[in-house]
């Protein structure tokens, strides 16, 4: 299985200064993963990026307000569509690093369904807030929605999205939400705890694609475990009556146990199983084309550069062992540039992957209740049983 990883340092031009979405986290990773020897394997290709054009970007992006970013990546000072506020400053070359991580993450969706790679990787992209008029969350241009529109372009009848970042994948259940070609799984922590306040199950597509959004809203504080069970118990059954001709998934690390910015509690093991099962249902339902980037993540040192090599490994081959200590290179590194971050020391947490099959009648805990909403709200539209276990 051959995979491309498409990447260049360029990438981490994408900074907006004394901010959350610091692209350290994905200089890390890189580092990790190299040192670690996941991008000299076998089959591995790295490809520089090329950034998107406005004709690309328009395909999802309204062009008034590419051209609002535009003028305020010269330096202009710009507040006006979700753009020169604390979430989404305005920097210079804005729409340049914006526009190369648009490109990064089409070129690899592109890569994969024309059969130039089974896998293809994004690691900077999974910009998923971006709207199509608006900056939102971080995000200026929606790379994934680019990406899956490109491959709808190139003719794919069936896309499916599975974003696990703790945020919902709001833009891009947006851009599609009429689509009744794209399907759009979110698991991510309660609307009702955490920004941008939408994500609940009730949000099913809209009046020409029914079904087609699939939204599991988990509560504060799901763990491992948890959050395993309400994967299995929902994200397969709707894959497979789905039947997608690529999958495509946002792999934000966010869920972490100490993100600064978020309340759910997994651990990069439980992460690193989340990689897992993605890999396998990609085989199962979609030929194994499957295109994955990063997302939102801010844990910069103890968790993002593990998470994300974990899922670089999983990609390229064969899992890493989660017990693999940390090089010494890469501890000295992220100790020069971030010297106040916790560093760890191998590549797993000693979390528990162990989780328990939801049986619908047990003893409902938050994040049961969690999993019967989602299913009472979408399985019909697939012809599914919400309280059959088996679908």
């Amino acid at each position: 299985m051959s995979t491309l990883v498409v990447w260049d340092e360029r990438l981490l031009g994408y900074d907006m200064g004394d901010h959350p979405l610091d692209p350290v986290r994905v200089e890390l990773t890189m580092a990790l993963a190299r040192q670690l020897g996941v991008l000299d394997r076998p089959g591995v290709a790295v490809e520089r990026a090329e950034a998107a054009t406005d004709e690309m970007l328009a395909t999802v992006h309204d062009p008034d307000y590419i051209a609002v970013v535009k003028a305020a990546s010269t330096g202009r000072r710009v507040a006006l569509m979700g753009l020169g506020t604390t979430d989404n400053p305005t920097f210079a070359g804005m729409h340049e690093a914006s526009a190369l991580i648009a490109g990064a993450t089409r070129r690899a969706a592109e890569a994969v369904w024309r059969g130039e790679a089974g896998r293809a990787v994004s690691i900077s992209g999974g910009l998923h807030h971006a709207m199509p008029g608006r900056a939102s969350g971080f995000c200026v241009y929606n790379d994934p929605a680019v990406a899956i529109k490109r491959v709808l372009d190139l003719g794919a009848e069936r896309v499916a999205y599975v974003d696990i970042d703790v945020h919902h994948g709001d833009g891009v259940q947006e851009i599609f939400y009429d689509d009744p070609r794209v399907l759009t799984i979110s698991l991510h922590e309660s609307p009702r705890t955490l920004f941008p306040g939408t994500g609940f199950p009730d949000e099913t597509g809209g009046p020409g694609a029914p079904g087609s959004a699939v939204n599991v809203a988990l509560p504060p504080g799901t763990d491992d475990a948890l959050w395993l069970r309400a994967f299995h118990a929902v994200v397969p059954g709707v894959l497979r009556a789905f039947s997608p001709q690529l999958l495509f998934t946002q792999c934000g690390a966010d869920t972490y146990r100490h993100d600064p910015l978020a309340n759910l509690w997994l651990t990069v093991d439980g992460q690193r199983a989340a990689y897992l099962a993605l890999r396998d249902l990609a085989e199962e339902v979609a030929g194994g084309r499957w295109v994955a980037s990063g997302g939102g993540g801010y844990a910069l040192v103890e968790c993002v550069p593990r998470a994300w090599t974990h899922l670089l490994a999983v990609l390229t081959g064969e899992p890493l062992d989660p017990a693999l200590p940390i090089p010494q290179d890469w501890l000295d590194l992220a100790t020069a540039r971030r010297p106040d971050h916790p560093l760890p020391e191998t590549m797993t947490d000693g979390g528990s992957t162990d989780w328990t099959p939801w049986i619908p009648g047990d003893t409902p805990s938050q994040v049961d209740r969690a999993i019967m909403a989602t299913r009472n709200a979408v399985f019909p539209f697939f012809g599914l049983d919400p309280h059959d276990p088996r679908d």
